[in-house]
């Protein structure tokens, strides 16, 4: 039996999907309990109810599980050690979806997002839970934030943050699934890119070519950016978590091969990605 966390999200969506499609017995989509009665999910994939905020009430999605995909989806650990203690009464392999930034430059070490996967991949290893560990990139997914400026004015403002190599939610997905099914993946560490280097001023150009649009990207300073986002009504912790791309992060030229040596085809390209999406931007 495998759970997976962060069931209707932009990766754990392709991870029952893939699931799904290999035939993989005894696959449970963990869904917040609002959601739960209405929520779709493929074909031979259970639904049950539960929240990683309320581990007490754990117990009934883990029931016979083996395997859990884990998705931290809060920018502390608090928390966590319950969820983790929940789960090891139970599981016997955690798969977690972390970051590229982990074990990354010194100088980035302070970054909110990097630092909280570092904890996390702590708290999973002094728990003693045989695991997994999935290092993504920068997620393709991420620029769906950016569709509402596209729509209204064709030009996506904010800090220009370091180039990556942006990967795509489905190849991440399409690597969790292996490690789901397949002990031989116990203990490994993954890193996970897209198969080159892209900027955000790239990444805008080729949602441009998917719409068939001339969109543009403008460069705002982040103190402009932060005293916006706050302005918003944003939390500081989450407006500090998201500007700390511009702030923080180094150019990357790394590039792994990762996707395809786990499933034996290349990544898609985010040119890729924008066109199967170009519908969220229109």
């Amino acid at each position: 039996m495998i759970l997976v966390t962060g069931a209707t999200g932009n990766v754990g969506r392709h991870v029952l999907t893939r699931l799904s499609a290999t035939g993989a017995p005894g696959v449970r989509a963990l869904v917040l309990p609002q959601e739960a009665a209405s929520v779709r999910v493929p074909d031979g994939v259970g639904v049950v109810p539960g929240s990683l905020d309320a581990p007490g009430g754990l117990d009934e999605a883990l029931t016979g599980v083996g395997t859990v995909f884990l998705i931290w989806p809060f920018l502390t650990t608090q928390g966590a050690p319950a969820v983790l203690e929940a789960i090891g009464g139970h599981a016997r392999r955690v798969v977690y979806l972390s970051s590229i930034g982990v074990d990354g430059r010194p100088e980035e070490q302070d970054d909110p997002i990097f630092r909280l996967h570092t904890d996390m991949e702590g708290l999973i290893e002094r728990s003693g839970l045989p695991r997994t560990v999935l290092r993504a990139d920068t997620i393709a997914s991420n620029t769906l934030g950016w569709a509402d400026q596209i729509r209204a004015t064709g030009v996506v403002r904010g800090p220009l943050t370091a180039a990556t190599a942006v990967v795509d939610p489905r190849d991440i997905a399409a690597v969790a699934a292996r490690a789901l099914t397949d002990d031989a993946h116990r203990g490994a560490t993954h890193l996970l890119t897209g198969p080159r280097v892209i900027s955000r001023p790239e990444q805008v150009r080729a949602i441009g070519t998917a719409i068939g649009r001339a969109l543009r990207f403008e460069e705002v300073p982040v103190p402009d950016a932060r005293a916006r986002m706050l302005a918003d009504g944003r939390p500081p912790a989450l407006v500090d978590a998201l500007l700390a791309a511009a702030e923080k992060r180094s150019a990357s030229s790394l590039v792994t091969s990762t996707v395809e040596d786990i499933t034996g085809r290349p990544p898609y390209d985010f040119r890729q990605w924008a066109h199967d999406h170009r519908e969220s931007f229109r």
